[in-house]
Parts: C-alpha cells; structure tokens; sequence
C-alpha cells in the first residue's frame, strides 16, 4: 500500500521535496505505460477479491497472485498475453471490496489473423474475463468501462478508502469470520478509540506508522478520514422479533411462521452475555446450538494516498487504545515520535478490506 501523489492536490498540503521528486517519478512512469497504438482500447476494471489464498496483488513468479490470476484469465479471453496495472498495491491476506486496475487489449480476429475488430464493449469483457474466473472461486470483476489510453488506475486515482474488522469478545471466533476479521478476546472501548482517531487524522509526518521496505519518497500524508464504530454481526441473520416486526409492517395476511423455543437477539450491537431471560434469570444463547453473537467493529481510513502498512499499524494503536493499553496520550507520543519502533504491533492483513478507488473519471 504505497500511496503516491497525482496532479490534483488539495491546497492545504504543503508541497515537499519528496513529493515534487514523487511527481517526477510517477510522470515518467505513466510516460512509459502509455499505450501509442490507437488501434488499443484501454479498459478501467474494477475487482473484488478474498486475499486469503493470494500471495498479494502485485505479479510475482512461482506465486499465485491477483494480476496473475487477472492476466491468465484476460489471455484465455483474448488469446495474447497482456499486462495488468493495479491502482493500489494489496499484500498477502488482504481482501478488496474494489480495486481497480487497468488493462490494454487489442482485439484480434481469431478467424482471420491480423485483422483487427473493433474494441469490446465493456459489458462483454466483464462477462468473459468473470467466465474465465469461474473456477478461481476468491476473485471477480464487478465492473469495466473505456478509457482513454492516457488514463492510469494508479496515477490517476484521486482517494483510497480502507476498511478495517474487528470482532470482539471471548468466543472463538466463528468459522464464518476466520480470515475475514481480527478476533480480539477483550472488551474494546470504542469512545477511546474514537478520541484516538482525533489525534491521528489530518496532515502529518507519519513516520511512525510507515513500515520498512516502503518505497515513498515522503511520509508525509493528509489523513482525511479516520473512523471506527460499531457494525452488525457478520453474517447477520434476523431474529424471530425482527422478521415479525417486518411481516406486520409489510400487513401481509398469507405470511405465516412457528415461533421458536429459542429467540435470538434483536440487537447485534449488544454484547450478548449480558442478555438476561426475566423467566429463568439465564442467558438466552447459554440455549444449546446457539452461539454467542461477537461485538464486531469497523475502522475506515480514507485518503489520497497510504504509506506501506500505514492502516494495518494504525489499527494496531487503536486496537491498544480499545484495550486500555494505550490512552491518546501515548498516540500523541507515538505519532511525534516519527519512528516505527514506536507503534504497536500492526494488525494482521486477514482485517484489511480495500474498500474503494475513486476517480474523475472522463
């Protein structure tokens, strides 16, 4: 997740002598990937994927990777090799919602050798390329459009958004969560969490939370957004109040159900153990079969641009701070302090959903 600086900038960030460097560097890159063949149509293509079996996004030989698998499945569809170019970098474990890559694909007839056919639509290589995907079973494309063959998925993106699960609670986690979020045996208090992130959002030196082996020119990042608050229960299933709440909002008279013995609660924010049944003074998941609902959270970063495991250490602060095992104070220390060996231990990748890529787009 190295960020690196377009064009547009907000006025508020003080331009640097690393980023004035960083420009240099990202101009001639974009140079060099510009397609000079007009008979190439440039594609944007958006994927999602579980990262749990990749070995990251970027290319990588005798590793299954996700412009890889993408490239693989491009050729078979088009029948010549082509190069992927990915927005964002992801590392092994880390899931996208949606990143975005772009792709140049010269389309051939395969009837006729050399002749060239007009361009696909959109609709078409998604449809094919997702074909070609099938039997991956962790990665799909959820949208294409056209471009212009100047336009970069990297250089050109204008914010970042990532987000960040965490569940809560003594429970071994549920099969249904293993490698989807960072199971946390204790208590989290989400308002010193929230404090926290007041401190390390907006413009700073972060230092501290850039992993070595970054490649930036400067750790200096405007942190637009840092959020963390409480989510429903992943995967969420109603509880039989809920669904009759529903049934008699909907006043549908051919709807009927059997009420259970066992009620589940309406409110997955709660930490069900205390959940009290009046009738008998137990808890209603001490039922057998039932298992006890996780308190889950979500923490969102969004910016411009990210500096290598900038997310995964910040988590790891405020999954402290949640703890009690930092306050903001020792945030303020360890932001000021501009050295990694600082920072708490990061969060793990099985967390990190890369969660948007947004552009102007033409």
């Amino acid at each position: 997740m190295t960020g690196s600086p377009t064009e547009s900038r907000p006025s508020k960030i003080l331009k640097t002598q690393g980023h004035t460097d960083q420009d240099k560097e990202d101009k001639q890159l974009q140079d060099l990937s510009m397609s000079k063949n007009p008979r190439i149509q440039r594609y944007l293509v958006a994927i999602e994927y579980i990262g749990t079996r990749f070995s990251g996004s970027q290319q990588q030989p005798n590793c299954r990777t996700v412009v890889g698998v993408l490239e693989e499945a491009f050729h078979k569809f088009i029948g010549q090799p082509v190069s992927i170019f990915c927005s964002s970098r992801t590392d092994a474990g880390v899931h996208a919602l949606s990143n975005v890559c772009h792709v140049d694909v010269e389309r051939i007839s395969k009837r006729k050798p050399g002749e060239v056919l007009p361009p696909h639509e959109p609709s078409v290589v998604r449809r094919a390329v997702n074909h070609f995907l099938q039997n991956e079973g962790d990665i799909s494309v959820i949208d294409v459009r056209c471009v212009p063959n100047d336009f970069h998925a990297r250089f050109k993106a204008q914010e970042r958004t990532y987000f960040y699960r965490l569940v809560s609670g003594s429970e071994p986690l549920s099969t249904f969560e293993k490698e989807r979020a960072w199971h946390v045996p204790e208590k989290l208090d989400l308002n010193a969490m929230q404090e926290a992130c007041k401190v390390l959002v907006g413009h700073h030196d972060f230092s501290s939370f850039r992993a070595a082996g970054c490649q930036a020119n400067s750790p200096i990042r405007t942190l637009d957004e840092l959020h963390v608050c409480e989510v429903p229960a992943t995967p969420y299933f109603p509880s039989i109040t809920e669904r009759e709440q529903n049934n008699s909002s909907l006043k549908d008279s051919h709807t009927c159900s059997v009420k259970p013995e066992v009620e589940l609660p309406i409110n997955s924010f709660s930490n069900t153990n205390d959940m009290v049944d009046t009738n008998n003074g137990k808890s209603n998941l001490e039922e057998f079969g039932i298992r006890r609902r996780h308190c889950s959270y979500v923490v969102t970063a969004r910016a411009r641009s990210f500096l290598y495991h900038q997310v995964r250490l910040l988590v790891g602060v405020l999954k402290c701070v949640g703890t009690g095992e930092l306050t903001t104070s020792d945030v303020e220390r360890i932001l000021n302090a501009k050295t990694v060996t600082a920072a708490s231990p990061m969060a793990p990748a099985c967390g990190l959903y890369l969660g948007r890529v947004k552009y102007d787009l033409p």
